[in-house]
């Protein structure tokens, strides 16, 4: 019997073949899923915020997009993952705030957008590639990572439910 595994905001953890990893309420935070097709590892980070250069008090680092994936990243390969399998799938960074006329470039309200750009750039540098995404709009999402085959579910208010 899979076991589901809850990944909090500003949190991650890593789950073995048969167990499921999620997480709820994504707004303008970004859900990286990674996973080893042939191990049938799966990861999961819940990042709420681009860069941990940015915050002084920044000891939590599943909490941002440059220090989560990589210790996402180190907790998979030190429970036998290989990286040359790994991919990833992306969803949330949604824009849960109407920008004001005159305020498109307001960076704070903007989060969403900044970070799937920093989710995107830290895997590219680590040539981690993203496979499939959900990224975007104004709504919230809640999904589901599964270790048999590596499909994220995507559950959505008003927008429904899919696999990636």
């Amino acid at each position: 019997m899979p076991q589901l595994i809850k990944v909090g905001m500003a949190d991650l953890n890593i789950a073995l073949y048969p167990d499921v990893l999620t997480t709820i309420g994504l707004g303008s935070c970004v859900g990286i899923a990674l996973y080893d097709k042939i191990n049938k590892i799966g990861g999961l980070a819940h990042i709420m915020l681009p860069s941990s250069k940015d915050i002084k008090n920044n000891s939590n680092k599943a909490k941002f997009a440059d220090t989560a994936i990589v210790s996402l990243l180190t907790m998979m390969l030190e429970n036998k993952a290989d990286k040359k399998n790994i991919v990833c799938k992306l969803a949330g960074g949604a824009q849960m705030f109407a920008l004001k006329n005159g305020s498109g470039n307001n960076d704070i309200l903007n989060i969403g957008v900044r970070n799937v750009a920093a989710v995107k750039k830290v895997l590219e540098e680590l040539k981690i590639p993203i496979i499939a995404e959900d990224t975007g709009g104004n709504f919230g999402r809640t999904i589901e990572l599964y270790t048999e085959d590596g499909g994220l579910m995507v559950k959505t208010i008003g927008h429904g439910t899919k696999i990636i």
